[in-house]
């Protein structure tokens, strides 16, 4: 069955509506990050499906947002993830029936994927605490929430094209699309804006055989330092957020 509801209780006097969030989470060391706190300080529910210990999927009109999240998998790995099938088709069901949903690293790669788009291998893997730079056309709002450039987390290796209805978000130097957003309510983000430090520990734990001598691949020493840098992208990462509840309101 699906992951049970959480009744979060609020530290905000004024939420904006009572939202209900349901997120997708591919591994055990995989979680929410400070989303959870996020939805806490606002009173929001939670809800999840645990791919990885064979939950149900909801149906789309019983959530106001969906949160994808990310995993060591690649989206073409069905012969070894089975339920990645069924995870497509109930996320292609979300964006059609106009759910706004926010998909990070493996979570982006699905909803590009889903939306028409190519993912695929990148030439470099891209791993630790590394400078993202905001597109130039983007949307207002957009704008208005990411800085001109950011140091984020990242660990990946693999990337995709932009979907055809989609605008880019942003680039690093390892890896031009970093992001995308499709009519204001879909957005798909390459990098880590939900990391804590326990979440950055994870995964060096269960991943640490990934941290090769590439280029872009910073060493273990280097990666567990850069809490320096949560301050910084949590605050972006609950305007983010303020937006996708304000886009389920117009919903």
């Amino acid at each position: 069955m699906a992951g049970s509801i959480m009744v979060l209780s609020s530290t905000d006097p004024h939420p904006p509506t009572n939202m209900h969030i349901h997120w997708l989470q591919h591994v055990p060391f995989e979680g929410l990050g400070m989303i959870s706190r996020w939805a806490a300080q606002r009173g929001y529910t939670l809800s999840s499906t645990r791919f990885w210990a064979a939950d149900e999927l909801p149906e789309p009109d019983s959530m106001d947002l969906l949160v994808i999240m990310g995993g060591p998998m690649a989206v073409h790995d069905e012969h070894l993830y089975p339920w990645l099938m069924e995870e497509k088709r109930f996320i292609r069901r979300a964006v059609n029936e106009k759910r706004v949903v926010l998909g990070i690293c493996l979570g982006a790669q699905l909803l590009a994927s889903v939306c028409g788009a190519s993912v695929y291998q990148h030439s470099e893997k891209e791993i630790g605490w590394f400078p993202v730079t905001r597109a130039n056309e983007i949307p207002t709002w957009a704008k208005e929430i990411l800085p001109a450039q950011i140091t984020m987390f990242h660990w990946h290796g693999d990337t995709f094209d932009i979907p055809d209805a989609a605008i880019l978000l942003c680039s690093s130097s390892a890896c031009r699309n970093q992001g995308f957003v499709m009519d204001d309510r879909i957005i798909a983000l390459q990098f880590h804006f939900e990391m804590t430090s326990e979440g950055v520990t994870a995964l060096v734990d269960n991943c640490r055989s990934q941290l090769d001598t590439s280029l872009w691949v910073q060493n273990e020493q280097q990666i567990l330092n850069g809490h320096n840098y949560m301050a910084a992208t949590t605050k972006v990462m609950e305007k983010l957020l303020d937006h996708c509840v304000r886009r389920a309101v117009e919903n």
